[in-house]
């Protein structure tokens, strides 16, 4: 209902657009607007009544337009028209407002009102009285014709509506009306019409009028008062039979009121009733011309309305007509009485004996058969020939049983039967005589019933009986063919036994009605043939006499000339007098006829074809008779005419090719048991002898030339190893077998390459195939050798359109395709004959191999051809031996169901599906048919739907031990085919791995062998390739771990074809949920004992081609993650020297080149794609590091960094997922691999600080190993082990205060390895972690220590080392406590050089470390007036310079205390010789402000030389910051000596 809906709006849309496209002027594209309006308003059932009123408005508008071109103005009132369906009132009301009385309307205006008049009656007659009175004060004013011509069709449509109201009014929704009204108007109109425009009315306009005649007349006929002058306008009507234009139209008039006068039942008068039965017969019999057909057959109609209404003067009319000499008005009355009393109508019964009359008018003569012809009467003989077949086909449609006819048919109608001239009579003749004689037989029965049928012959002489059953048997021949004439004949002979003969009842009585069965079958002319001469000899056997059976053949030879030479009937005819000469019991006359036939067979017609089947069909029981004068003959005779003259000059006797001929259709018909012991002697010697003899001349051959004489003597040679083979006689050996053989293989070597013009390839095929099934049997070389040299005789032949084009004529053309055809099914037979008679499967498989060649050949009429034999090869009534094998076979053949022609793809379905028969497998018959007709369609996408349908259904049968070859076979075809062969080829492979793949599992590592040989070639096409990956996923489905397997042995790294499968594998549904966890389940295998070899390499590979493809790892991914890191761990540092190439084909593209493998390379990138794959799936993050992720990872040296990298970028939402990981991950911190510790260590190390993972998983184990670890040798572990304990404090602040005694003791043990930095600052770090959660109580034991070896690392060069050692004497400001107040004082006096020179360390995290630090130890030291210089440094966006820092700094500290920068002095001096510039220049810089503000005391306690010594020395700094610096601290120094007068 909703797409009801959805469909009227969008019709209401398309509607409302071409209203918008009518508003506008552009007058070219109405015509298509309105012809579209039309098919949407009549294919619409509801219209807006708001589109529907201006569609009218537009209709109507252009309708009426002069402007317009008239096409667009019809089309435009067709619309309106239409429109009356969905608003009947608005469109009268439109139309009926430009109708108006006095005004001359516009044309179409009219037309429409005629339309809608005829198209909507019921809704129209209310309206008719205003439109007719309108019309009639209109008439007057139109003087154009057009508009005359529209008034006439208004006419015409009004009345036929008045008329249809008339005499159907009961059928109409509203009362009664008053017709006589209307009628009148009606009358009105006509009258006019008629009085003042037919008289001198033009062409076009007479036929509007006569037009309009009919139907107005017809109106008029229903009012008496007007009757009158209604048919006084009907000869006016006649008078227009003028023109064959117009005729018809005359006619149809006419009829029109010949029906009104029937139906209102009004007598015609005299005169106007004669008019009509001449003009009407003559529009049925012209003489001059033919009449039109239509014309004809309206004519016939009226007729046949006259014979009903008026039967009696029609028959009279008839009657006076048929006796005159005018054989066209004769045959066309008689055709008019066949059509009435065909159309059975019943007041013709009365009148059955006057039609008699007619008929017998014709018939009464019967000697005009017998009248002579003259030269120049040739159309007067054919007239008379129409004449008495139409008088016979009257005859067929009467009674012959009424009064008197028995009389005038019997016995006469006998003498039809045997003539020949009266053949295309006797389907008639024979319903007669039937009707006669069966009338007969009811009146032996019943006396008292008479039919005056009297049997009595007469003065008329009957045809003999051997005469009428010859006659009646050879017409019998004809219902073969499907004739109703030869079930006719055999109906007579059922019905005339007593006449033929008396002994004939019984037998005639059981057999004939076997022969009145349908015959089913593809040989029913030879199966009723066998039978009617099985019935002619069962009744000769019946009969027993002599004399009757001489007679009889001797009246079969008499009707030889009666038919043609290639006639049914001829051939039957030869076939019946040799089985008749058979029966007869009289030798001598048996001989003297035989040797009669030999001397003068031209009377046969075609002697050769009729003297070998007399003679073939004698010798069934007088062989001795026909060998005996056979021999003498050919003894004997002298063959006056050799061939050669023949050739020229016609044959009048028998050649020697004849006598072949007739040897091998005697050795046919033979007795078997009389033939063996003769066949030598008297057959095969003679036939040889005589073939010899004509091929020479004055001895020399010319075999080669007459193709005459090869033909005959095949023919001789097939039948007679037909009739050897036909005595089924085990112990009998032909001795000339493979003589005739050689000769059969001659003739086809001799045979050129390039035509087809003869049949003798045709002829020795059939003669080699029966000569092969004789004994003794050949050798298989033998029929190897035969099978080949037919083979290349024919299939190279070109196309056969090419070999039609040699032809000169369309019959040469069509004989060429005859031979063709023909030559093809022969060497199907052959092969088919030579195949299966073998016992042994391999020997087939040889024969069958000699095709394959031929199967696959790029031409595709070579294709074709052997496609079509193997066809006929492989059909379902054979038995193959039990070892032939089909599964190369149906490799071979069933891809060429979606080859380019049908007839391949139906013959390769064919040969498929045969291949199963032959091994007795029932397949589904009836589908697999339907499916192969399907595979007409030229559509390739359908070919190979279809053909994967056939596959599902015969892939399952295929013998799983075969499977192996049938994959081969596929395997080579996606090689060589062609595009859609090989998509077949792929579907077919494919099919069969589904339904046998679970049955492979011995045969497997020689499929995966053979698909791997295959794929370096196939990789080239891509289509193909694609086939080969499925394949490999399909037989993985069922068999994982066998294939996984083996796709590891590939060497690494893998090269593409590998990768492509995996990858394949991958993406197939059928294999991929297996795929991922049998590689992990080996990878588990292969990293049992924390080593990876190259075998876990490989899984690695294999796992990275499949999560690449977009497989989920959503349930595997903890355990895949884990493994994977595991390997990375294993194999960091590896190295796999160059890989060894495998031994199979491979096809190495441009640029490829051997890659040397990297273990941990290759397992870091099967990582990441797992990471990026998780990613995908929501399971990870985008590590911080990026890229340089993989990069770290995979480098012994950076791989703890990446493995905490990694762990960062787990997803702690999913924190599920990470706990299993940590529960995989959790035994490499117990490993026996130092490297697999260290992985697991850092990637612990990093979850600590997640306090999920602490509350869900098992981390306060990790902590105990993370604590043992700390005191590992091992640097980096230690790092990590450390780093993992100060993340503690974040994950889990409470654990690490009950165990901070532990945890500080691991991590202060850190400080302590000096030789590894990255340990040192990953102590610090941590302490800093943990010291934020501790007191200072909880750190007062280990405080001292922690300050002291925190200050030794302000001035590590690693940046990362100072940063942290900075953060951390920070966060120890925190915790002195009381005890250890001072001590922390004192530290900061010594450190505080440190925090001021690095101010502007390098590193600006150091400086504002070191700010930081300030701020918080001043007050530590008592100093707080030095917060207004912090301040203003802290405040400064930039830094201000750092001599001006320092003194301003200096200057408020030597005010407070003299003692700090004393000691800041003693401090600096370590500080010249600093790596980096800015911390030397910073230490002269303070060292100046120092001296500067140093009271006199402290000056003088300076050691200047030393001082002078180092700043000299500075002034030589390769920076100029440092030089400038040390020169200005110098002379600060010189001034403070020179005030306090001290030298320098």
């Amino acid at each position: 209902m909703t797409q009801g809906v959805e469909e009227s709006v969008e019709t209401l849309g398309d509607i409302n657009l071409t209203l918008g496209m009518l508003n506008k002027e552009d007058k070219t594209s109405k015509e298509d607007i309105y012809s579209n309006l039309t098919s949407i308003i009549q294919n619409t059932d509801i219209l807006d009544d708001a589109i529907v009123q201006r569609l009218i408005y537009f209709a109507s508008k252009d309708m009426r337009d002069d402007n317009i071109l008239r096409e667009i103005r019809m089309l435009a009132g067709e619309v309106l028209v239409s429109l009356a369906a969905h608003d009947f009132n608005s469109v009268m009301y439109e139309v009926q407002s430009n109708f108006r009385i006095l005004e001359l309307p516009n044309e179409f205006v009219v037309l429409a009102l005629a339309e809608l008049a005829t198209s909507y009656v019921s809704q129209s007659i209310p309206f008719m009285m205003m439109m007719l009175l309108t019309m009639q004060t209109m008439l007057r004013l139109a003087e154009e014709e057009r508009m005359k011509g529209a008034f006439c069709i208004a006419l015409e449509k009004f009345s036929k509506a008045i008329y249809k109201y008339i005499n159907h009014w009961r059928d109409f929704p509203y009362p009664r009306l008053d017709a006589n009204r209307l009628s009148d108007k009606i009358f009105m109109l006509f009258r006019y019409i008629m009085e003042k425009w037919a008289p001198m009315s033009s062409p076009m306009q007479t036929l509007s009028i006569i037009k309009a005649h009919g139907p107005t007349v017809s109106l008029l006929l229903h009012r008496e008062d007007l009757c009158e002058y209604a048919l006084g306008q009907v000869p006016w009507l006649l008078n227009q039979y003028k023109d064959k234009e117009i005729d018809f139209h005359v006619t149809q008039s006419l009829k029109l009121i010949l029906t009104a006068a029937a139906l209102y039942d009004i007598g015609l008068p005299k005169g106007l009733k004669r008019a009509i039965f001449i003009n009407l017969l003559h529009q049925v019999c012209r003489v001059q011309e033919p009449p039109v057909k239509e014309n004809e057959m309206e004519a016939s109609s009226s007729f046949l309305i006259l014979a009903h209404s008026n039967p009696t003067d029609l028959i009279d009319f008839f009657d006076e007509q048929m006796r005159s000499n005018n054989e066209v008005i004769r045959r066309g009355i008689l055709t008019l009485l066949r059509s009435a009393i065909n159309a059975e109508e019943p007041k013709l019964r009365d009148h059955i004996t006057s039609i008699e009359r007619i008929v017998k008018v014709v018939m009464g003569d019967l000697s005009i058969k017998e009248k002579p012809t003259k030269p120049n009467s040739h159309e007067d003989g054919r007239g008379e020939k129409s004449v008495r077949e139409t008088s016979l086909e009257v005859l067929k449609t009467l009674d012959p049983l009424v009064i008197g006819m028995p009389q005038v048919l019997w016995p006469r109608i006998l003498t039809f039967v045997v003539p020949a001239e009266y053949t295309g009579t006797l389907e008639y003749l024979f319903n007669i005589i039937r009707i006669l004689i069966m009338a007969e037989e009811r009146k032996r029965k019943n006396a008292t019933e008479s039919t005056a049928l009297v049997m009595s012959t007469g003065a008329v002489k009957l045809p003999s009986p051997q005469q009428l059953l010859a006659r009646l048997l050879v017409v019998s021949m004809l219902a073969s063919l499907g004739k109703l004439l030869g079930a006719g004949a055999i109906g007579l002979l059922k019905i005339l036994p007593e006449i033929i003969h008396p002994k004939l009842v019984n037998l005639w009585k059981a057999r004939l009605p076997e022969l009145l069965q349908p015959l089913e079958g593809k040989n029913t002319i030879i199966l009723w043939e066998t039978m009617l001469l099985q019935l002619l000899k069962e009744s000769l056997w019946q009969i027993s006499d002599v004399a009757w059976t001489i007679q009889l053949s001797r009246d079969f030879n008499q009707q030889m000339r009666s038919y043609s030479n290639t006639s049914i009937e001829k051939k039957f005819l030869w076939k019946a007098l040799g089985t008749t000469l058979a029966s007869c019991q009289d030798t001598n006359f048996v001989s003297s006829q035989i040797k009669e036939l030999l001397t003068a067979p031209n009377q046969l017609g075609d002697q050769r074809q009729g003297i070998t089947s007399i003679l073939g069909y004698c010798a069934e029981i007088h062989l001795d008779t026909v060998l005996k004068v056979l021999k003498t003959f050919q003894d004997q005779g002298k063959f006056f005419m050799n061939r050669c003259k023949g050739l020229f000059a016609g044959k009048k006797s028998l050649s020697k090719t004849d006598i072949m001929l007739i040897y091998g259709a005697v050795a046919l018909h033979a007795p078997k048991g009389q033939l063996l012991p003769r066949l030598d002697q008297d057959f095969i010697s003679p036939v040889l002898f005589l073939y010899s003899q004509c091929s020479q001349i004055l001895g020399m051959s010319v075999m080669n030339k007459d193709m005459d004489l090869q033909m005959s003597f095949t023919r001789s040679i097939t039948e007679i190893g037909i009739a050897v083979q036909d005595a089924e006689d085990q112990g009998f050996k032909f001795a000339y077998k493979e003589v005739l053989l050689g000769h059969m293989l001659d003739f086809i070597r001799d045979e050129p390459l390039d035509s087809l013009a003869s049949p003798i390839r045709w002829k020795a095929l059939i003669a080699i195939r029966y000569l092969s099934k004789l004994k003794p049997q050949l050798s298989l070389n033998d029929n190897l050798n035969i099978l080949e040299e037919n083979i290349r005789r024919l299939l190279p032949l070109p196309p056969l359109d090419t070999l039609k084009n040699e032809g000169e004529t369309e019959k040469d053309k069509e004989h060429i395709n005859f031979l063709y055809e023909r030559s093809m099914d022969a060497l199907g037979r052959l092969l088919r004959t030579m195949m299966w008679d073998n016992v042994k499967g391999e020997d087939c498989q040889e024969m069958f191999n000699l095709l394959r060649m031929w199967l696959v050949s790029p031409k595709v009429w070579e294709r074709e051809r052997a496609f079509q034999i193997t066809a006929k090869v492989l059909t379902n009534d054979v038995e193959a031996p039990e070892n032939f094998k089909i599964g190369s076979l149906l490799g071979l053949l069933a891809p060429h169901s979606c080859d380019t022609l049908p007839t391949i793809r139906q013959a390769a379905v064919s040969s498929a599906t045969g291949l199963f028969c032959v091994k007795g497998v029932r397949l589904e018959t009836e589908r697999l048919q339907s499916l192969q007709e399907g595979l007409q369609c030229e559509d390739a996408q359908a070919q190979i739907r279809i053909s994967s349908k056939i596959a599902k259904i015969v892939s399952k049968l295929i013998p799983s031990e075969e499977m192996l070859m049938f994959l081969e076979e596929t395997l080579d075809g996606l090689e060589t085919l062609t595009p859609t062969c090989t998509t077949a080829c792929g579907i077919w492979m494919i099919t069969a791995l589904k339904e046998q793949g679970a049955a492979l599992e011995d045969q497997l590592l020689e499929i995966l062998s053979i698909i791997y040989y295959h794929m370096p070639v196939l990789r080239q096409k891509e289509e193909s390739f694609q086939f080969i990956l499925e394949a490999i996923s399909q037989i993985a489905s069922f068999h994982m771990d066998a294939v996984v397997t083996n796709l590891l042995q590939k060497t690494l790294p893998f090269d593409r074809d590998t990768k492509m499968l995996w990858q394949a594998m991958a993406q197939n549904p059928a294999s991929s949920g297996k795929l991922l966890r049998a590689l992990i389940d080996k990878l588990v295998n292969k990293l049992e004992d924390d080593l990876a070899g190259t075998d876990a390499i490989s899984v690695a590979c294999a796992i990275h081609e499949v999560v690449s493809t977009g497989t989920p790892v959503t349930s595997l991914y903890p355990e895949l993650f884990t493994l994977l890191l595991k390997l990375v761990s294993c194999t960091l540092g590896q190295k796999t020297p160059t890989s060894t190439w495998s031994h199979r084909r491979r096809v190495m593209q441009q640029g490829e080149r051997q890659q040397v493998a990297d273990p941990c390379r290759l397992s870091t990138t099967t990582l990441k794609c797992v990471q990026a794959q998780a990613m995908k799936e929501g399971l990870a993050k985008e590590s911080d590091e990026g890229d340089n992720l993989w990069t770290l990872l995979s480098s012994p040296s950076t791989h703890h960094v990446g493995v905490c990298a990694l762990a960062r970028s787990m997803a702690m939402w999913q924190h599920r997922v990470i706990l299993d990981i940590m529960e995989q991950l959790f035994s490499s911190l117990t490993s026996s691999s130092e490297n697999y510790r260290i992985t697991g260590t850092a990637f612990f190390s990093e979850l600590m600080k997640e306090p999920i993972l602490w509350k869900h998983g098992n981390l306060r184990e990790v902590l105990i190993f993370m604590d043992q670890s700390a005191w590992d040798p091992n640097a980096t572990l230690r790092q990590m082990a450390i780093r993992g304990l100060g993340n503690a404090a974040s994950g889990a602040p409470n654990k690490v205060k009950k165990h901070k005694q532990i945890i500080l003791e691991s991590i202060i043990r850190g400080l302590y390895h000096l030789a590894r930095t990255e340990v040192v600052c990953e102590s610090l770090k941590s302490l800093k972690k943990v010291l934020e959660l501790l007191t200072d109580r909880d750190v007062s034991f280990y405080f001292k220590e922690i300050v002291l070896q925190t200050r030794t690392f302000f001035e590590d060069e690693q940046d990362d080392v100072r940063l942290t050692a900075i953060f951390l004497f920070e966060n120890l400001a925190s915790l002195t406590g009381r005890r250890w107040k001072i001590f922390f004082a004192e530290e900061i006096k010594k450190s505080m050089i440190s925090f001021l020179l690095h101010l502007w360390d390098p590193n600006p995290k150091i400086g504002t470390a070191c700010r930081d630090v300030l701020t918080i130890s001043i007050p530590c030291l008592g100093l707080q007036e030095l917060y207004g210089v912090l301040d203003h440094l802290l405040d400064a966006q930039d830094l201000p310079r750092a001599k001006d820092f320092y003194r301003q700094f200096c200057v408020k500290l030597a005010k407070k205390n003299q003692e700090i920068l004393w000691i800041l002095h003693t401090h600096s001096f370590t500080f010249f010789n600093s790596s980096w510039e800015m911390i030397r220049s910073a230490a002269v810089k303070l060292t100046d402000a120092i001296v500067l503000n140093l009271t006199n005391q402290y000056v003088e306690l300076i050691d200047r030389e030393q001082l002078t010594t180092r700043l000299q020395a500075l002034r030589q700094d390769p920076c100029i910051s440092v030089q400038r610096a040390a020169e200005a601290a110098l002379q600060t120094l010189l001034r403070r000596c020179k005030e306090i007068n001290i030298l320098p």
